[in-house]
């Protein structure tokens, strides 16, 4: 059987139009993942920011809740204590006689008067141990309803990026290589080859060669450069799978040079994006799966 790399055919090369497009379309698309992996790590630290919060808060009300208690009974206790002390100099007041009835009546009055005293203090530390309560939990729904609001807005952002990436990702057409096969998306540079790493569809392996004598590995092949047009943007490789030759002749950049490996049901791939004076550089694309060999 002939190889399906030689013969006098020629293959015209790609529209440039066409590269173009892909380059737009996978730089949209790095994009649009960078900004949802942004997107979700915010929207995740807004809602850890928000579990803190509340936590915070309800220990706050908790603690504020306690004093007030412990406040309130302080004052109860000071409150019946003079009352009971009130009591006995009444009594004391209405045995006494003379001078002992002065002293009386004056140390029911100072009694009296630290009785009102004791009593406006607990009143005013209820009052603001509960303000401050109610300052707290005002405090609390209003940053609620805020970080709700900013949450409700990153998740409108997520969608969107969402709805763009899908959008973009299907305008993504596949390349036809030189085998007549439809290929896999096809990267023109190292971003969007990281983009299609990425993506995990296939196994990818860089290609940088010079002209050499023997032949390079590259993944489970070996490649030798044979001859790099860089005006012209061609090149002529010569590939050795399953202990056999052939040669790509006259190969233009990003065009998939495809070639078949036994135990593969899809052909291997290799895509130069840049030709130099004596060199190239690429990558070799291959099947996930392969079919093990008898």
């Amino acid at each position: 059987m002939s190889d399906p790399g030689q013969g006098s055919s020629y293959i015209p090369p790609q529209n440039s139009n066409s590269g173009q497009k892909f380059a737009v379309l996978f730089g949209a698309v790095i994009a649009l993942l960078a900004a949802n992996l942004y997107l979700y790590f915010q929207v995740d630290n807004i809602r850890q920011d928000i579990g803190r919060m509340q936590e915070s808060i309800s220990t706050d009300v908790a603690a504020l809740k306690e004093s007030s208690a412990v406040t309130a009974q302080t004052h109860r206790r000071t409150v019946n204590s003079l009352r009971d002390e009130l009591e006995t100099a009444r009594r004391q007041q209405t045995m006494a006689v003379g001078q002992a009835k002065v002293d009386a009546t004056k140390r029911a009055e100072e009694l009296a008067a630290r009785l009102s005293a004791a009593q406006e203090a607990q009143k005013r530390a209820v009052a603001e141990e509960f303000s401050a309560v109610r300052e707290a939990a005002a405090a609390t729904e209003s940053k609620v309803s805020e970080v709700t609001t900013d949450l409700a807005k990153v998740d409108d952002k997520v969608d969107t990026t969402r709805q763009e990436l899908e959008r973009t990702v299907s305008d993504l057409k596949r390349v036809t290589g030189d085998l007549g096969i439809q290929s896999g998306l096809v990267a023109t540079n190292g971003t969007e080859l990281a983009m299609l790493k990425a993506l995990g569809e296939r196994n990818y392996f860089d290609i940088k060669l010079g002209k050499t004598k023997d032949p390079v590995k590259v993944g489970d092949i070996m490649i030798k450069l044979k001859k790099s047009d860089q005006k012209r943007n061609r090149y002529t490789i010569e590939v050795i799978a399953d202990d056999k030759k052939s040669e790509k002749k006259d190969k233009t950049i990003n065009e998939p040079v495809q070639f078949i490996v036994a135990g593969s049901r899809q052909p291997y791939e290799i895509i130069i994006n840049e030709v130099g004076k004596n060199s190239i550089t690429g990558y070799l694309a291959t099947p996930k799966v392969r079919e093990s060999r008898r």
